[in-house]
């Protein structure tokens, strides 16, 4: 059984191994909420995961590191297991999905594992590792399902207690539950006050929906960039301890996350990567009763594929808006355009894109829809725009991200 003995163990054990994050302000973020960042992310492997895995290879036998490890990731487990087997002279041998980062499975690699990729997403890289452990007998590393992984991750609650006596809330992110089961157990046997939320993807809610529900379950498919916490199924064991000492789950969306992420860069000068960023949406849209509370959001990781990094930044800046397309009817004479740019220029934001479409059917002859890329300061901003072009006679057809 979990105790807290065993996460204490496991805090003395990693004393020289993992790095003790800092807990920093983040006054920036949030107007309404007091939040801290527990800064996983800058974690050695750029995740939390290094904690549960080094504690529980750390634990293997003489006869099993002589067999070597094996596990299942989508990329951030992967390495933790890499560079703690790596460490201790054992040899390991990772299944990810096929559609993990290219940095992930790169690290991983070089930290040391032998990579095998699975067609498929999380749960099929898990299938294949079992059949392997089971060909091979090596010993099976789960990623969050364990009694000793957990107690590694939970560290982090010690750590949060320690550098915040008067937390009030802590926000985690929730894929397979190892880490919030952990967090919650630590903070909860020492102080049972303290608010502990979960955040999952709403395209891969399965602890929440479980959690809702009171019942186990698995979800058919996942679909979000979070690959961190794009799990199908969660943890049988991690799902009894959410039950009992997590108060509350909720999700956001993507566009949600991709805010947060931005949100994180352009304030904080911190990169999260989906996973490490859903603690910070939460609080940014309101998710949870967190309104003047002490808060810390666990940023779980940091990294975040650079091919898709840009595409997230363009979405947050559209969800806080920060960038925006209009496209309006024109009378296709000259002038027009030139009223528009005034317009626009006169509220304060920039045109970036301009292109006129005569081709569409659906217009007069004599007409042309104008669209325009702009980059603004926020909604408000955008709304005068639109009410300023509408005053001058302006007909927006329609505003698309």
């Amino acid at each position: 059984m979990l105790s807290l003995d065993k996460i204490y163990h496991a805090a003395f054990v990693l004393r020289d191994v993992a790095r003790r994050t800092d807990l920093i302000a983040a006054p920036r973020l949030s107007s309404e909420s007091n939040l801290y960042l527990k800064t996983e992310n800058l974690q050695l492997t750029g995740s939390f995961k290094l904690r549960g895995a080094y504690y529980k290879i750390s634990q293997l036998d003489a006869a099993e590191r002589a067999k070597g490890v094996i596990a299942c990731s989508a990329g951030n487990h992967a390495q933790g297991v890499a560079l703690a087997a790596t460490r201790m002279g054992i040899k390991s041998i990772v299944c990810m999905p096929d559609g993990a980062p290219l940095m992930k499975v790169e690290n991983t690699k070089n930290l040391g594992a032998e990579v095998c990729l699975v067609k498929g997403a999380y749960d099929d890289a898990h299938d294949r590792a079992v059949e392997l452990q089971q060909e091979t007998g090596m010993t099976f590393i789960h990623p969050y399902d364990d009694e000793q992984v957990v107690a590694g991750q939970g560290t982090i609650g010690l750590e949060i207690l320690d550098q915040l006596p008067d937390v009030e809330a802590v926000i985690v992110p929730v894929g397979g539950g190892g880490l919030i089961s952990g967090v919650a157990f630590a903070i909860k046997s020492l102080r049972p006050d303290v608010k502990v939320y979960g955040v999952q993807a709403a395209g891969a809610a399965s602890m929440y929906n479980a959690k809702k529900a009171h019942a186990y379950q698995t979800l058919d498919a996942v679909d979000t960039f979070a690959d961190g916490i794009a799990v199908k199924t969660p943890g049988e064991m991690t799902f009894a301890l959410v039950e009992q000492y997590v108060d509350d789950i909720v999700t956001v969306s993507e566009d949600e996350t991709a805010a947060a992420i931005l949100a994180l860069m352009e304030n904080q000068k911190l990169v999260a990567e989906g996973a490490g960023a859903v603690p910070v949406a939460a609080a940014l849209y309101n998710k949870l009763p967190i309104a003047g509370k002490k808060t810390v959001c666990l940023i779980s990781g940091g990294n975040i594929d650079v091919n898709i990094l840009s595409r997230v930044i363009t979405r947050g800046q559209v969800m806080s808006g920060r960038k925006t397309n209009l496209m309006i009817a024109l009378e296709d004479k000259p002038g027009q355009l030139l009223l528009v740019t005034d317009i626009i220029s006169r509220c304060g934001a920039n045109i970036i894109s301009v292109h006129h479409d005569r081709s569409d059917t659906s217009m007069a002859i004599t007409s042309c829809f104008l669209k325009l890329g702009l980059e603004t300061r926020d909604a408000a901003q955008i709304a005068q725009i639109r009410t300023e072009l509408q005053k001058a006679g302006f007909k927006l057809v329609s505003e698309r991200a």
